[in-house]
C-alpha cells in the first residue's frame, strides 16, 4: 500500500523556512485519534507515474469518511497517511502516456478511493482517467465539494438503481453533503423525490426540486411514506430497517454508510424487497455526467463552510461534532 514519506518538519529558528520546490505542505497524522492529531508538515512533493498527472491543489473536500478514517484508520490501516479524496486544482505536470490533459488544465475528481489519495496537500498525483475538466463557471471550492458526494449519488441512483422518469425515490439526510446532490440528480432523471430533513432545511430542498419533504424529528417516515421504488439511506443505523415499509414489493434499498451490519436489514427485508450495500469508486464516466449536469444548470453544490488547509483539524471538529447546516465543508489551499 502506498505510504507518505516521513514528514520533514522545519526545525530552524523562528524565520520562515526557505522554499524548496521538492517539498510541499500537507496535513499528516502519525496516530489515530481526535482532530488534534492532524498537523501541517512538509513532505516530499510527489512525481507523476506513467498515466498520472500532478495536480497543484486549489481545494479539497472534507467528507465523513475522512474523520472516520482519522479515528479508526478505515481502509487505509494504521498511520502515517494524508487524508482526503475530493480534489480540485490545476495540472502541474503529466506522466508518460497521458493524452487527456495538458499543463494548466483545471481538473477535479475523486482519485484512488478507497486507497490513499492524499488530497489534504499542496500537490496530488492522480490517474488521469479518474479526473475530468472543471466546467466553465464552476469555482474551485464548489468543484472540490462535488466528486465524492456527487459520484455517490450518481452511482447509487443512476447506475445501481436505474432511476428514471416516474421513479419514486426516498432520500434520507436530503440536506447533507450527498443528499442535496442526490435530490437534484434524481430530479434531473425525472424522478419523484421525497426527502427527509429537519424543517429548517425544507425551503432549500424545495428549491432544489424535492417534491415531498418530511421532518424526521416529528414524523414517523416508515408510517408516512408508501410505494417507494428506491430508498437511498445516507444515515445508517436503524434508519434502513425503519424504511423497509416505505418500499413497494420488489423495491430497492441502497445503504451507503460503511460498516453497517446488513444482517438485520436483510432478515427484515426477506424476499419482499431488495437491499444492497454500496461503496463509491472513481469514475471518469460519472464525473463527466456530473460536469454535464453542472453545465446544464441541473446541479449545484451547497457549501456549508470553508477552512484553510492549516485549519483541517477545525474542519474535522465541525463535521464530526458540530452543526454543519447542510452542504459540504472544503479546505482551501493557497
Amino acid at each position: 500500500m502506498t505510504r507518505i514519506p516521513a514528514p520533514r518538519v522545519d526545525r530552524g529558528d523562528a524565520e520562515a523556512p526557505v522554499y524548496d520546490p521538492a517539498m510541499m505542505r500537507a496535513v499528516t497524522q502519525d496516530v489515530l485519534g481526535d482532530p488534534d492529531v492532524l498537523r501541517v508538515t512538509h513532505v516530499d512533493r510527489p512525481e507523476p507515474a506513467p498515466t498520472e498527472v500532478l495536480v497543484r491543489t486549489a481545494a479539497a473536500g472534507v467528507n465523513p469518511v475522512d474523520w472516520k478514517t482519522r479515528r479508526t484508520g478505515g481502509r487505509l490501516g494504521p498511520p502515517p497517511f494524508i487524508l482526503g479524496w475530493d480534489l480540485a486544482g490545476v495540472v502541474e505536470a503529466v506522466g508518460f502516456g497521458v493524452t487527456r490533459f495538458a499543463v494548466g488544465d483545471r481538473v477535479f475528481g475523486m482519485p484512488r478511493f478507497p486507497h490513499p489519495a492524499g488530497c489534504y496537500a499542496e500537490y496530488v498525483t492522480a490517474r488521469s482517467r479518474q479526473l475530468v475538466r472543471i466546467p466553465a463557471g464552476l469555482g474551485d471550492v464548489a468543484a472540490a465539494a462535488l466528486p465524492l458526494g456527487g459520484l455517490t449519488a450518481y452511482q447509487t441512483l443512476v447506475e445501481t438503481a436505474g432511476v428514471g422518469p416516474g421513479t419514486r425515490v426516498l432520500v434520507h439526510a436530503a440536506a447533507g453533503g450527498v443528499g442535496h446532490l442526490a435530490v437534484q440528480i434524481a430530479k434531473a432523471r425525472g424522478a419523484h423525490v421525497i426527502g427527509t430533513a429537519r424543517a429548517v432545511h425544507h425551503p432549500l430542498l424545495a428549491e432544489l426540486g424535492a417534491d415531498e419533504l418530511i421532518d424526521y424529528t416529528s414524523v414517523d417516515v416508515g408510517a408516512a411514506v408508501r410505494d417507494v421504488d428506491v430508498v437511498l439511506d445516507l444515515v445508517g443505523g436503524p434508519t434502513a430497517v425503519d424504511s423497509l415499509p416505505t418500499l413497494r414489493d420488489g423495491g430497492l434499498l441502497v445503504t451507503v454508510p460503511s460498516g453497517a451490519d446488513l444482517g438485520p436489514l436483510r432478515a427484515a427485508a426477506g424476499d419482499r424487497v431488495r437491499t444492497t450495500p454500496f461503496l463509491v469508486e472513481p469514475s471518469q464516466v460519472g464525473m463527466e455526467a456530473l460536469a454535464g449536469l453542472v453545465e446544464a444548470g441541473s446541479l449545484r453544490v451547497r457549501i456549508a463552510r470553508t477552512f484553510p488547509l492549516e485549519q483541517a483539524a477545525a474542519a474535522h471538529e465541525l463535521l464530526e461534532h458540530g452543526d454543519v447546516g447542510g452542504g459540504k465543508i472544503v479546505l482551501t489551499v493557497d
